[in-house]
């Protein structure tokens, strides 16, 4: 039985199939995603999604499905389904199916009478296409094979509705069409590996239904064109590959093509090839720029999250040359952004008051795998340009305080990670002292003076650390209140509510607390906040505690930091509880790694979600698949090697 395999009682179960979803990428934006039958339940969902930099900065769906039909002695067997009005789904090609693995790539097994057909799919590296290979397994009769592409041309923020500037003619190139729907769009071309037929039968297929966008509380229906249908024969043992993407591809390179692809796949046998394998999906690279997404459908690159998750999407799977990539393309934009410059960076969110800390944080994650020496070799003088930065007052929202601590404005604009707004105005209006961003300070200091001191540099480390005792003296005054840490500190108004955030204050390499602080803020985050898919952001005893993150826009945003738990955040607990127990907490750490390793046949098979309901059964929600959440549920199982190897 292999790792990730799904068998005909779950998938022809639309309750539980089409709660689970897949999703590969090229590594340079474009993506295919649906859900295991293949019935699209998100705008977000396509078969070929892909950047148009020439319209906007978000993707766009061109080929928004593609139904399969077997054709033996006249009669048709439709192997599609779709979403319409009154839970009706049609063509209920559910039904057929027998299988679904995707232990190296997706396939799906079909069984129609006497045949058995396999469809296997794949993405080509760095280049917008998409593969679909069909092979007849099975068939005692003359077989025919039918395929009617599903247009959209449409971005994912949007749904395409029936319109009368839609182009519906088409172009025949080699065994295949090409079609574009709107001028400012790319052409599709729709090519298969042998000869077809097409019939041009444009129509449009109305009101099909994302009922994932319903839940949200956004529109829901769309109309897609169908052109019309390719009809090809196929034999008994014959394989045959269509292919889709912006440029016409010779027929003849297509098997060779595959074949060359599938090499580069990694076998997902266990949750770390999973997670290896997730990883890398989040790369993307823009000429000689390459970013870490945030995660997938809708998000970009963001400079808290690739700082946070870079570490455990490179690093932890032995890919320093994408570390060095991304690192390349985050540095040369963090300087231009000190040097202050006021241009739109395609690395968001540089100005948020913690990134810049989280930064610092990645270059020890770095030391830890290299070397001390190779860390400040490369990246002494940077870090301390930044601390210069912070300490000359020269950021927009940190100010460095006479007490040594750093306080920032989060009245009008979120200023940390729980960033949810309402009316324009963060709803967890975290300001002041904020105790993560406090505890990032000290270990930056910390850590930068102990770069400074491997390149000879003893006068600036002396002031380094002098600086970083007065704010660990500072921290303990500010935050500690006999039992756990303050959330944030503004004024004389001491945040009481039992958050994740003081968490960071212990795992961080330096640490401002005491060891026996350290248990202390370790057992109510341990007794309050954790589940088996990471910490929540409120306890639970908290009368704001809203843990389900459900309803509309405005409900899942007051829900949002309000008890829901975060995976990523599993990741700084796991490295407290090992820093207090050593050893003996190894076990417990492995047993919590259970509730994240049943998350690889859930919401998005292979990888793990953004949040999940902060009670049980901690449904999955929000990105299907998320970066920080991957990232560090990988260092969790790197740092387990190393108490291992201890």
């Amino acid at each position: 039985m292999s790792y990730l395999n799904f068998d005909k009682t779950l998938l022809i179960n639309l309750e539980k199939s089409l709660s689970k979803e897949m999703i590969r990428t090229n590594r340079a934006g474009t993506y295919n995603s649906t859900t295991l039958i293949d019935c699209n339940t998100r705008k977000y969902h396509g078969q070929l999604v892909i950047p148009v930099p020439e319209i906007d900065d978000s993707n766009h769906v061109l080929l928004s499905s593609l139904d399969e039909t077997v054709i033996q002695h006249g009669a048709e067997f439709n192997l599609g389904i779709h979403k319409y009005e009154g839970n009706n789904y049609s063509p209920n090609g559910q039904k057929y199916i027998r299988q679904f693995d995707c232990d190296v790539i997706s396939r799906t097994i079909y069984r129609v009478g006497g045949v058995i057909l396999s469809k296997e799919r794949l993405l080509v590296s760095f280049e917008p296409r998409v593969l679909i290979k069909y092979t007849l397994l099975e068939a005692h009769s003359p077989t025919l094979l039918r395929f009617k592409p599903f247009l959209a041309f449409r971005s994912v923020n949007n749904l395409s509705h029936e319109n009368d500037m839609a182009e519906t003619s088409f172009h025949e190139i080699n065994k295949g069409i090409c079609m574009r729907l709107y001028e400012q769009y790319p052409t599709l071309c729709m090519q298969f590996s042998k000869n077809t037929t097409f019939s041009h039968q444009p129509q449009w297929n109305k009101n099909i239904e994302y009922f994932k966008e319903q839940e949200r509380g956004y529109e829901f229906k769309e109309d897609l064109l169908v052109p019309g249908y390719f009809e090809l024969p196929i034999k008994k043992g014959e394989s045959i590959i269509f292919s889709a993407g912006v440029s016409e591809i010779s027929p003849l390179k297509l098997n060779k093509l595959w074949d060359d692809e599938l090499t580069k796949r990694i076998q997902r046998t266990d949750m770390f090839s999973c997670l290896k394998n997730s990883a890398q999906q989040f790369y993307k690279r823009e000429g000689k720029k390459t970013y870490l997404l945030a995660g997938y459908p809708w998000f970009a690159a963001r400079a808290r999250d690739e700082f946070i998750a870079l570490p455990g999407c490179t690093l932890t799977i032995d890919r320093m040359d994408y570390f060095d990539d991304i690192m390349e393309t985050a540095v040369e934009e963090l300087e231009r952004f000190m040097e202050g410059e006021s241009s739109e960076f395609k690395l968001k969110h540089l100005d948020d008051p913690d990134a810049l800390l989280w930064f610092i944080w990645t270059l020890q994650q770095f030391s830890n795998a290299t070397s001390l020496q190779i860390a400040a070799t490369r990246y002494a003088e940077l870090a301390s340009k930044i601390i210069t930065f912070i300490r000359k007052q020269n950021h927009p929202n940190l100010f460095l305080h006479n007490n040594g601590l750093l306080y920032v404005n989060g009245r009008e604009k979120p200023a940390t990670w729980m960033n949810a707004i309402e009316n324009g105005s963060p709803i967890t209006p975290r300001t002041g002292y904020v105790v993560e961003i406090n505890a990032l300070w000290y270990n930056a200091l910390k850590f930068t003076s102990k770069l400074s001191r491997e390149n000879g540099n003893e006068h600036a480390a002396d002031l380094l650390d002098y600086q970083a005792e007065i704010a660990r003296e500072a921290f303990i005054k500010v935050f500690w209140n006999g039992t756990y840490l303050y959330d944030y500190v503004d004024g004389s108004y001491n945040d009481v509510e039992v958050r994740p955030n003081m968490i960071w204050a212990v795992s961080l390499p330096f640490s401002p607390l005491d060891k026996l602080q350290k248990k202390s803020v370790l057992d109510i985050t341990t007794k309050e906040l954790l589940t088996p898919k990471g910490l929540r952001t409120l306890s639970p005893k908290s009368g704001s505690y809203r843990p389900t993150y459900i309803g509309g826009q405005l409900e899942r945003d007051r829900n949002y930091h309000n008890g829901p738990a975060w995976p990523f955040t599993f990741g700084a607990f796991a490295e407290a509880y090992l820093k207090v127990y050593k050893q003996s907490g190894k076990s417990f750490i492995e047993r919590m790694l259970i509730g994240f390793e049943a998350e690889m046949n859930e919401l998005c098979v292979g990888s793990i979600p953004e949040l999940f309901d902060g009670n049980p059964p901690y449904k999955g929600h929000g990105g299907m698949s998320f970066a920080i959440s991957v990232a560090e549920v990988l260092r969790v199982l790197e740092l387990l090697k190393k108490y291992e190897n201890e």
